[in-house]
């Protein structure tokens, strides 16, 4: 992460949110995230983007299920789906992974021994129910959903908190 006099020049803390194909759990955490850094006017501040390790979703909306579901929560979900590049890594201050997948395929990607360092698993966030991944919904029915926003409300809170304490 940037060191605060990094930051002093004017320049936005980046966050990345990655999952496999940036429709389900990175998007959530993206519009979650950005939900929170609104409501504490830090817009100005942090940024938010998501991708996804596999790129066959490009352009796409969020999964109708997890757009409802996190809709029904207060979070629009509007992102498009991308897939994560190796210049992300230059980009951005904090690249998020959502399970160990993910985070092997971002250490396989960074371009620098440096640029692994940016790279977090969200568990490591998590503090109301400890898991070691956000698990992915796509074949776990509305339950799935549920528990993965309940996971993302919980980490990303708590990701915004740590940003703002040692970041900012």
């Amino acid at each position: 992460m940037n060191t605060p006099n990094q930051l002093n020049s004017n320049k936005k803390y980046k966050v990345l949110f990655v999952c496999l194909g940036n429709i389900c759990r990175s998007p959530a955490a993206h519009g979650i995230f950005e939900h929170i850094v609104r409501e504490n006017g830090m817009q100005d501040v942090i940024e938010v983007d998501s991708a996804g390790t596999y790129g066959g979703h490009r352009g796409e909306l969020p999964d109708k299920r997890m757009r409802h579901a996190a809709l029904y929560r207060g979070f629009a979900l509007t992102h498009r789906s991308r897939p994560v590049s190796s210049l992300d890594f230059l980009d951005f201050d904090l690249v998020v992974a959502m399970d160990d997948q993910n985070y092997e395929d971002l250490m396989h990607l960074a371009p620098s021994v440096e640029a692994t360092h940016k790279i977090r698993r969200m568990a490591d966030f998590l503090q109301r129910r400890k898991m070691p991944y956000i698990p992915d919904p796509y074949y776990m029915g509305t339950e799935g959903f549920t528990l993965v926003l309940d996971l993302l409300e919980d980490g990303c809170q708590n990701l915004y908190n740590e940003i703002v304490q040692n970041e900012l």
